[in-house]
């Protein structure tokens, strides 16, 4: 067991274990009380039990069966029991129904098709060519899903092109801005929050 600021909870090799872009969202996350959170791409649950230690519910998703499996013995060995977990690709496991606010550690690395690794785990990390094939999709569904006034959080990569995500949500209407950042080894990894007018 690993222990996450008195989190406790385990991985697994074929989901993405909390490294450095996780706890820098953990570090950051904008989340009240009355809020119902959805969370895409939970992996091992730990950004979805921190959130559900301060709002009203917690709707986590993963495209990952392993991942589903993994969040679902952290969620109990933690007592998160305001999580509800659902397996499919983005928005599909939440067709119509709105939250307060969407968080999303987006799979962004660049990736070609000869860097691809055919396990579970390449849905985490890999973001097509440009870095962006997910987050695109994740944009395109994501006003569907918020409520007025909602907000949304999510992680990107300067090589992804932070500054092609802030346009994109402005132009959608939300007042959008890089709320934290941090600097590793070839890249910035930086946590965008948008807010839409209510």
């Amino acid at each position: 067991m690993l222990d996450y600021n008195g989190i406790r909870y385990q991985t697994h090799p074929e989901v993405y274990e909390p490294a450095e872009d996780t706890f820098l969202f953990a570090e950051n996350l904008q989340v009240e009380r009355k809020d119902n959170v959805l969370e895409i791409g939970t992996g091992t649950g730990l950004i979805a039990i921190i959130a559900s230690r301060g709002c009203r519910t917690v709707t986590a998703t993963d495209v990952n069966p392993q991942a589903i499996d993994c969040a679902v013995k952290n969620i109990i060995a933690n007592k998160a029991y305001n999580i509800e977990l659902r397996k499919g690709n983005l928005f599909e496991p939440v067709q119509d129904e709105k939250f307060d606010l969407i968080l999303f550690n987006t799979p962004y690395l660049p990736t070609d098709e000869d860097e691809r690794v055919d396990d579970e785990l390449d849905a985490a990390w890999n973001g097509g060519v440009d870095g962006r094939e997910v987050i695109d999709q994740f944009l395109e569904g994501l006003k569907d899903h918020l409520k007025p006034g909602g907000r949304v959080q999510l992680v990107q990569s300067s090589l992804s092109n932070v500054e092609r995500t802030l346009e994109k949500l402005e132009e959608m209407g939300f007042d959008a801005a890089v709320t934290a950042r941090e600097k590793f080894f070839f890249e910035e990894v930086v946590v965008i929050t948008g807010v839409l007018p209510s």
